[in-house]
């Protein structure tokens, strides 16, 4: 696939995601664009499902509003609410180390850029790009393994690391489809495009694939995809 054919992709991968459940980071969004919330929210979402991640954010947030009540909320009570995200004692201690960490680098302020978030306790590129596009709604690429996955099945790319892909995409994605390629590509990846036995007959763009002879018959079963299956 190139470039230049992803615009009927994009426009049926929308209709394709407004029809299923928002991800949890982009229901964050949608009650507020407060990046403290953003990220705090992309903290807890690693390695965690998303209904998991918006029952501990629901309660979160009901005592955390800002940095300054989670400085004060004690490490203890902190693991017990956000239980049960995945590794949630280690993220309970980052996130306690975050008030300091941005009152001494940044004045007290979320940073607005991937290269000063990163800088931050518990934050790597991929939360980072997401708080930027999400709390500040600046064009940034949130590549995840469903991002890293789908853009190689697709031939948009041809990478072995995610960093890797997200350099690649900032080169040849046009800018307009950056903030929601990660939002369309998760829903679709969760749903359809997935890292196992993919639902190509349900793929509404299984015929695009097809056209360009990544799948053939049977979909998107190719030796991109048993590299998938044995990092899966």
């Amino acid at each position: 696939m190139k470039t230049n054919e992803l615009a009927p992709v994009m426009r049926i991968l929308k209709r394709e995601y407004e029809k299923k459940r928002t991800p949890i980071v982009d229901l964050i969004q949608a009650r507020t664009k407060d990046p403290f919330q953003v990220l705090v929210a992309t903290i807890l979402s690693a390695r965690t499902l998303d209904r998991t991640t918006a029952a501990a954010c629901r309660k979160l947030f009901r005592v955390v509003r800002n940095l300054e009540d989670l400085r004060r909320v004690p490490r203890l009570r902190l693991e017990r609410l956000i239980y049960p995200v995945g590794f949630y004692r280690t993220k309970a201690k980052l996130l306690k180390r975050l008030p300091g960490t941005v009152a001494q680098r940044f004045s007290g302020v979320i940073p607005n850029t991937v290269e000063d978030l990163i800088r931050l306790p518990g934050v790597g590129r991929k939360t980072a790009n997401l708080v930027v596009a999400v709390a500040f709604n600046k064009p940034a690429i949130c590549v995840d393994v469903h991002v890293h996955r789908i853009s190689n099945r697709w031939g948009l790319i041809r990478t072995r690391t995610t960093l890797e892909t997200e350099m690649v995409l900032r080169r040849r994605l046009p800018v307009k489809y950056w903030q929601v390629f990660n939002s369309y590509l998760v829903s679709f990846g969760q749903s359809v495009c997935r890292p196992v036995r993919p639902q190509c007959g349900a793929c509404p763009i299984c015929a695009q694939c097809a056209r360009v002879g990544l799948t053939g018959q049977t979909g998107c079963r190719d030796s991109g995809d048993r590299r998938d299956r044995k990092r899966a």
